[in-house]
């Protein structure tokens, strides 16, 4: 095992809570069988706690699943994924409505976007696409810009 703390394998397990140890441990033979399977032991139990508590909020306003019998307005999530990263970005962390963090609020709102595609439930309302190598052209403008003004600051 590398000395990186980034660099752990999906599946190590913590010999009695003392660090994590590599491959399937000794003792459980189903382990090796469960590596090849989806690492749900990867996922973090706190914020999937949280998103639970935002989709009991939505299923109590709207009905649980409720995006899987009808249809989903993609921009309609978007954008409420988007009020509260803003919200978020401005120094507002709580969602005054729910309590919740608007963090969770967006992941909430970009998970029935993501479950309504898989489902087939979404509709696809973007607008068309912004042409190719407009972002790429965007980074070496605003790099052009950055050295100019940094060869400004040394001139004075």
């Amino acid at each position: 095992m590398s000395d990186d703390p980034y660099d752990l394998d999906l599946h190590t397990h913590y010999q009695d809570r003392g660090g994590p140890q590599d491959g399937p441990h000794p003792n459980d033979p189903k382990q090796a069988v469960g590596m090849a399977k989806v690492p749900f032991q990867a996922l973090p139990f706190a914020v999937l706690a949280e998103l639970a508590v935002a989709h009991g909020e939505g299923a109590l306003k709207y009905g649980r699943h409720n995006w899987r019998s009808g249809e989903v307005v993609a921009s309609t999530y978007y954008a409420a994924a988007l009020r509260h990263l803003f919200a978020w970005i401005e120094g507002e962390d709580i969602d005054p409505d729910s309590g919740l963090s608007h963090l969770t609020k967006a992941m909430a709102s970009l998970g029935v976007l993501r479950d309504a595609q898989i489902q087939g439930r979404a509709i696809d309302d973007r607008p068309p696409a912004t042409p190719a190598g407009f972002i790429p052209n965007l980074n070496t403008a605003t790099g052009e810009m950055t050295r100019r003004v940094a060869a400004l600051k040394e001139g004075k």
